[in-house]
């Protein structure tokens, strides 16, 4: 196989807060090969968005960072600020999941746009912005002459996510991170925003990792998955085995948890029992083991090996030789 072009190795990640050091990311083992695309699922607090911040050298200041992060050989982890700068943009760019407070709103939007062109490429203000225009029309923004000299505020939550896209794919990058993308917009806009994602993506045959707690986004956008909780890997493999198999309690229950077609209205939705438990109170063994139907004690006695579920598939979880049934 070729040289991944991100190899992460035992990515670990510990916060402050007010009750002291809590680890956040626990270990996290993953690689991606150029023109991949992997998604990483979980509930808001399983380490989801975390783990792209950590990609990009964008944890607070006050995180404790380690393991290894290379791209494309090169490791991140430790690199200075300036360095990760020159990455930043250019080989590895972010759609981030709220374009209203990632765009500066005191420039307009064909400075945003044309500004890794000038720091990265470095084109002058009229070639940039030529560039710029470019782009906006290439993500189908409407009437993106004129959008050039609009500020954030002047947009549509819409037209604001296709800038954001424009932006990121300003440089080519290798690596393309898009953490809940559409999150703000209503149904038709979220399917024409991940359609104009997935098409530029494979046209410019970049990595994609798509962060998202919709299993539907997850299903129909990415090759691969990540199952996040508490800060681990709870199961991975090829999207299509992982929805075939649900091999994880946790897994699971978030496939049960999504809204139905046809379902009665007002229909309540088969939840998770409890809710994902602070970083300093997960249990020591599985962490999903409080909330788990199956859970008996040798799970809240350490953490579960990964076992091989099938090719590349693989989930953490103590019962599963002993077969569990869905």
């Amino acid at each position: 196989m070729s040289t991944p072009l991100l190899d992460v190795r035992d990515l670990r990640v510990t916060l402050q807060t007010a009750r002291g050091p809590a680890q956040a990311l626990r270990g996290l083992d993953f690689s991606m090969q150029p023109g991949e695309t992997l998604g990483l699922i979980g509930e808001s607090g399983s380490g989801k968005s975390l783990t792209a911040l950590a990609l990009l050298g964008l944890l607070p200041a006050s995180a404790q960072v380690s393991g290894s992060i290379r791209l494309a050989g090169q490791e991140l982890i430790g690199l200075d600020e300036d360095r990760l700068c020159q990455l930043r943009g250019d080989r590895i760019a972010m759609i981030f999941q709220e374009p209203m407070t990632a765009l500066n709103p005191l420039h307009r939007i064909g400075h945003q746009v044309a500004e890794p062109l000038r720091l990265h490429r470095g084109l002058g203000r009229h070639a940039a912005r030529a560039e710029a225009l470019r782009l906006l029309e290439r993500v189908h923004l409407s009437d993106a002459a004129r959008r050039l000299d609009a500020y954030p505020h002047e947009l549509s939550g819409g037209q604001r996510q296709r800038v954001m896209i424009a932006m990121a794919l300003a440089c080519g990058p290798a690596l393309l991170i898009a953490d809940e993308p559409t999150t703000a917009l209503d149904v038709r806009l979220q399917r024409d925003i991940l359609a104009l994602i997935a098409e530029i993506v494979a046209e410019r045959r970049m990595a994609l990792l798509l962060v998202s707690h919709d299993l539907g986004v997850i299903a129909e956008n990415v090759e691969r998955m990540l199952v996040l909780y508490g800060g681990h890997i709870v199961e991975s493999g090829p999207t299509e085995a992982v929805f075939d198999r649900l091999a994880h309690p946790y897994t699971r229950g978030l496939f049960a948890a999504r809204p139905r077609l046809g379902a009665a209205r007002g229909a309540p939705l088969d939840a998770i029992p409890g809710r994902v438990p602070e970083l300093l109170d997960l249990p020591p063994g599985c962490p999903f083991s409080d909330r788990c139907a199956f859970a008996v004690e040798a799970c809240r006695a350490g953490l579960p090996e990964a076992f091989e579920v099938g090719p590349g598939h693989r989930a953490r979880c103590i019962r599963l030789p002993e077969g569990v049934q869905r």
